[in-house]
């Protein structure tokens, strides 16, 4: 053996070493910062709820109380969702350093309007004003089914501040687990994508839909970087957002266009895969059907269609009572329907096969392809 290669050997076993020693500890501080996140969407929702008993009870919706036995079951999902993130981290599917995704910096700007907000929300709820929008937002255009308050939230999702304070609002909301319910979509995203081989990575195309301010094509980009990636949603405020983010990341910058899910402005065949993340259970059915059929278009034979959403009465019977509180609490007005919603028989309706789902913590994936 030369001295090169006992260099080499030298270096690469010091490498090895060092990987040993700091995989764990990365392991740790993941769990870490995952455990204070959890720690502090309890505490956030405690004390709010607290508030608002005091400040505005009749603001405050009546929801049924959670068993024991159910919270558990909660934190177990919650457990297995977050192992999972690591164990797709350690297989490559994106890097690491994705599960630390964090500015602290738009926490410590919005956080205090977040509470101001919820007051306003609160009253909102208390005089059941669901299509309550500013003087000065141009509602023309618009769906009738999208002019709402979800969440109660101000201006629902057609203001730079609902923009600005969304992400947060959700992340809470989850506590501290809406990135990882997002992030599941990418492993199945990445293998739906190999079906194209044959392809350069950079003439690899993925849409996302509804892609509201840019969290899930920031997750897209880290699992493909060479990728073309497109992004559409109805709000030219959470556009904005999603570009200033956005732009700020390595790599080519998304397309992103304002648009309809119900008529994308795309080429039939076009995309190699579309995404999806938190948008059927604010669509009526009937347009929740025109919508996959519109991503059905748009997709490549071979191609991939992945959907994340929230978990159905048939595949989470236990959790009733968690998805009965969920409109009772926010105004999700089509929520109902979609929690008894077959969505598989409306992807095959569409011409999807080859359909999959998965349950994770309070989250359902559809994974479906378009005939090759």
């Amino acid at each position: 053996m030369t001295v090169a290669d006992r260099r080499q050997l030298n270096n690469t076993l010091h490498k090895s070493e060092n990987n040993q020693f700091a995989e764990p500890l990365t392991q740790l501080a993941y769990q870490i910062f995952q455990q204070s996140k959890i720690s502090f969407g309890i505490a956030h929702k405690a004390l709010s709820s607290q508030l608002l008993n005091l400040l505005n009870p009749a603001g405050n919706p009546k929801t049924k109380p959670l068993e024991p036995s159910l919270l558990i079951k909660l934190q177990k999902r919650l457990s297995q969702i977050l192992a999972a993130e690591w164990q797709d981290a350690e297989k490559g599917v994106y890097p690491t350093s994705l599960l630390f995704d964090q500015s602290w910096e738009e926490f410590l700007r919005y956080y205090p309007v977040v509470w101001l907000d919820m007051l306003q929300a609160s009253e909102r709820a208390k005089q059941k004003k669901y299509q309550d929008f500013s003087p000065e937002i141009n509602i023309e255009g618009y769906p009738k089914y999208y002019l709402q308050n979800f969440h109660y939230q101000t201006d629902g999702y057609l203001s730079d501040m609902s923009a600005n304070l969304y992400d947060l609002q959700v992340d809470i909301l989850f506590n501290g687990a809406a990135d990882a319910m997002r992030r599941r979509i990418l492993s199945p995203l990445k293998q739906g994508v190999k079906n194209f081989d044959s392809v350069s990575p950079q003439q690899i195309r993925v849409l996302d839909i509804a892609c509201g301010t840019g969290r899930t094509l920031k997750s897209i980009r880290a699992t493909l970087p060479q990728a073309s990636l497109f992004g559409v949603d109805l709000s030219p405020a959470y556009l904005r957002k999603a570009n200033q983010f956005l732009s700020g990341i390595p790599g080519e910058l998304p397309q992103l266009l304002q648009a309809n899910a119900e008529e994308l402005p795309y080429l039939d065949n076009y995309f190699h895969a579309v995404t999806n993340v938190f948008m059927f259970h604010e669509l009526p059915a009937a347009v929740r059907q025109r919508v996959i059929e519109e991503c059905f278009r748009v997709i490549q034979p071979g191609g991939v269609f992945v959907i994340c959403d929230s978990m159905q009465v048939s595949d989470s019977p236990d959790f009733m009572s968690v998805m009965e509180n969920f409109p009772a609490m926010f105004h999700e007005p089509y929520y109902n329907n979609y929690i008894n919603d077959d969505v598989v028989e409306r992807l095959e309706s569409a011409g999807f096969r080859d359909i999959s789902t998965e349950v994770h913590f309070v989250s359902k994936y559809w994974i479906a392809h378009k005939p090759g």
